[in-house]
């Protein structure tokens, strides 16, 4: 079902990305749905490097791009080839109407392999989990499902809870990408601190309370935290502060890549009012991530527990705050209040799943936008070309 499925977000930013350079580089996490995306494309021939022969086929670059002339190819898991930069520098340089897509699990994957050879020659475009586009393509605008589900296409799709599909997922990322591109030895004490990060998404991250748990070191557990950055499967959300007194400045917050993984490793099977609010501001994450294309964004706390859910910065510009209520009854003006007795300038957005029209409210001498999810996009990717 999955591969008749055209998710026209992604193609229209894969088809303007070729317009600006020839080759593309299409990074996300397992099973995201980036071969299915490259596949729905209008006139495209696919080659699989995981396969040997593929991998012969292009032994010789010239000879290879040779015959492709003015087409359009996707070149699925290209870190499996020896030099892949050196075949996607020779398109690039010398066969400028062959427009490339190449793909692959990890960003890793591609920055040892790639270093700096391919420099003003490629685009990238990081496909995350479903946002909120993909819905519409996939025939349902159901929030709960995707929130509880996730956004890994089979996994939203299947029609019985995906429990086994999960765990298989778990076992497929330690073998194909930790082992293929990481020296780490533990497989246990890592697999359970992925577990751990998907439980505790969004909180507030101190490796001394996992080190135990995972009867590892501190220092393992950093680079466990590195290593799950590395490959998206963990993003590490770091405080915005100009280092007052009052403000945390180093403690990171830490969000699962997935919705539907920190439900699973809940044990969630339904979700209470309370689960929608916490897995919303996940899913907000995600958005100004796909949509956005960017992963420079913070949260700001000070030592009272005031925090602030995001907060977007632009270069040269005041910080714009950003809270996620699953309904804006539930927003409490108090954090903002105090984020901006120490930053007056800059806007501030309730972003709330209920709101169909922006509205707006006053808390002291603090003006709030109530908006909804496209809204704050909007507003975010104007911040961003001022």
């Amino acid at each position: 079902m999955e591969k008749h499925i055209k998710r026209h977000y992604w193609i229209d930013r894969i088809e303007r990305a070729w317009r600006h350079r020839p080759v593309l580089w299409l990074s996300g996490v397992r099973r995201v749905g980036k071969t299915f995306l490259c596949q729905s494309l209008d006139k495209v021939e696919y080659f699989d490097c995981e396969l040997p022969r593929t991998r012969q086929s292009m032994k010789d670059p010239e000879g290879f791009l040779e015959s492709l002339s003015g087409k359009r190819i996707i070149l699925d898991e290209i870190h499996r080839l020896n030099a892949p930069a050196e075949l996607l520098k020779i398109a690039a340089d010398h066969y400028p109407t062959v427009r490339i897509i190449a793909t692959g699990s990890s960003t890793l994957g591609a920055s040892r392999k790639f270093k700096d050879t391919l420099t003003g020659r490629k685009v990238s475009l990081w496909l995350t989990p479903m946002i909120f586009h993909d819905l519409e393509d996939f025939g349902t605008k159901d929030m709960d499902r995707r929130l509880l589900r996730g956004g890994v296409p089979p996994f939203f799709l299947a029609q019985e809870f995906p429990e086994r599909d999960f765990q298989e997922w778990l076992d497929a990322y330690w073998a194909k990408d930790i082992q293929e591109l990481f020296r780490l030895e533990r497989r246990d004490s890592f697999l359970r601190f992925v577990e751990l990060v998907m439980a505790r998404s969004g909180g507030i991250f101190e490796a001394s309370k996992f080190a135990p748990e995972c009867e590892v070191s501190r220092t393992t557990i950093a680079n466990y935290l590195r290593v799950l950055e590395a490959t998206l499967v963990a993003h590490v959300v770091r405080p915005f502060s100009t280092r007052r007194a009052t403000e945390i400045v180093a403690a990171p917050k830490v969000y699962g890549f997935d919705t539907g993984f920190a439900a699973y490793l809940r044990g969630w099977h339904e979700l209470r009012p309370s689960d929608r609010g916490q897995l919303w501001e996940h899913f907000v994450l995600n958005e100004i991530h796909g949509r956005l294309q960017e992963r420079n964004i913070r949260y700001w706390r000070d030592k009272r527990g005031h925090e602030v859910d995001f907060v977007w910065t632009g270069r040269g510009q005041d910080p714009v705050a950003i809270e996620c209520k699953w309904s804006a009854d539930d927003f409490d003006a108090a954090a903002m209040k105090a984020f901006r007795y120490a930053y007056p300038k800059g806007q501030n957005f309730v972003v709330a799943r209920d709101v169909d029209r922006p509205f707006k409210r006053k808390a002291g001498p603090v003006n709030i936008d109530f908006v909804s999810l496209e809204e704050l996009i909007q507003h975010l990717a104007k911040h961003e070309s001022d």
